[in-house]
């Protein structure tokens, strides 16, 4: 893959501490991070001091922090868990953000090279989208790619790209009953390439190695959707699924696009899957509705921000969803207060 020049004052990397000791996992990534100013946010129901290694710019909040900028939206809007990142996205003021969670170090590639996933996620975020129409070479942006024959030049220049979505070897992202069926898979694929989802296709977005455009996107990645028993384990919980579903929505209204393949960053392996089945059992049947709804999801055309389509999609769910499950309603009020945050922190 091509990389471009990065303006670093341009970035924040936001990283979710749900483990006190971070020291091996900022070592990890120390040849990348350093280059960058870090927001850390610690999960408020961690107890205890973050141990976190010298030589990182970085802004630490932890639950004094939430409470003192949230107030009296924290009734209808958690934090906790790894939504606890989402405060990282309130806070910052950068064009791009790039968020890993802290159980991935650098992956290498096939050569055995390392993976720098925040020069990836931005490469993929400076270069065009292409949603309207899939191009069989993958993205054309990428070097030693172009378009195909075929393809409308009236739609080569492609549009903005509002979030890039990485992938994961080793420990893939997958739900609790896959990985229980099958507790010795592990991915060891490494495909280079990255493409642009079609536009009106829904996807299952993770927020384990994500980008995104800030200025574009940034109120779509939101801490909407909790479960009953919602963990502190990915296979815990389906809050970015939901996220997921609702940044691409707006980014098929406002015509920006989403890409999905490299950078790959290496999971480690923490949990059980037999227990999280227990909780994340709810979240797997709820997807059956949500998918969809959110495939059959239409704003107007006065929808012409991010706030615009998140008030629009929060109102559809309270009206087609909500009656069904109190999870749905909830969500929705989250989404309605989650807006009035977003507008009051950033004219703050």
């Amino acid at each position: 893959m091509s990389q471009i020049s990065i303006n670093h004052d341009e970035v924040d990397i936001v990283i979710g501490a749900l483990q006190l000791d971070l020291k091996s996992f900022m070592e990890e990534w120390r040849p990348v991070f350093s280059l960058f100013h870090l927001i850390i946010v610690k999960d408020p129901d961690l107890k205890g001091e973050l141990e976190i290694p010298a030589g990182f710019n970085f802004d630490l909040y932890t639950k004094s922090d939430i409470d003192g900028v949230v107030g009296s939206s924290s009734n209808a809007i958690s934090f906790s868990g790894y939504s606890c990142r989402y405060f990282g996205y309130l806070m910052s003021r950068k064009k791009y953000i790039i968020s890993i969670d802290d159980d991935c170090i650098p992956a290498r590639d096939s050569a055995g090279n390392f993976v720098d996933a925040v020069s990836q996620h931005i490469t993929n975020l400076s270069t065009p989208a292409t949603p309207f129409f899939f191009n069989t070479l993958y993205d054309p942006f990428c070097k030693g790619a172009d378009f195909v024959r075929g393809y409308p030049f009236s739609l080569r220049s492609g549009v903005d790209c509002g979030l890039s979505c990485g992938l994961w070897l080793n420990l893939a992202d997958l739900d609790a009953p896959t990985q229980a069926l099958k507790p010795e898979l592990r991915n060891t694929r490494y495909v280079d390439a990255v493409l642009t989802v079609p536009a009106r296709t829904m996807m299952p977005v993770s927020g384990i190695n994500i980008g995104f455009n800030r200025e574009l996107v940034g109120p779509a990645l939101l801490p909407a959707f909790r479960l009953a028993k919602e963990g502190n384990l990915r296979w815990e919980t389906v809050e970015d699924i939901w996220t997921g579903m609702c940044v691409k929505v707006v980014c098929d209204q406002l015509r920006l696009g989403v890409k999905s393949g490299l950078p790959y960053v290496w999971r480690k392996e923490r949990g059980d899957a037999i227990e999280s089945l227990k909780k994340e059992w709810e979240g797997v049947k709820l997807m059956e509705d949500v998918v969809p709804f959110f495939q059959s999801l239409r704003l107007s055309t006065s929808a012409a921000t991010a706030e615009d389509c998140l008030s629009e999609i929060a109102a559809v769910v309270k009206e087609q969803l909500a009656p069904a499950n109190p999870v749905f309603a909830r969500a929705a009020e989250t989404m309605v207060e989650w807006v009035k945050l977003w507008k009051r922190v950033q004219t703050q």
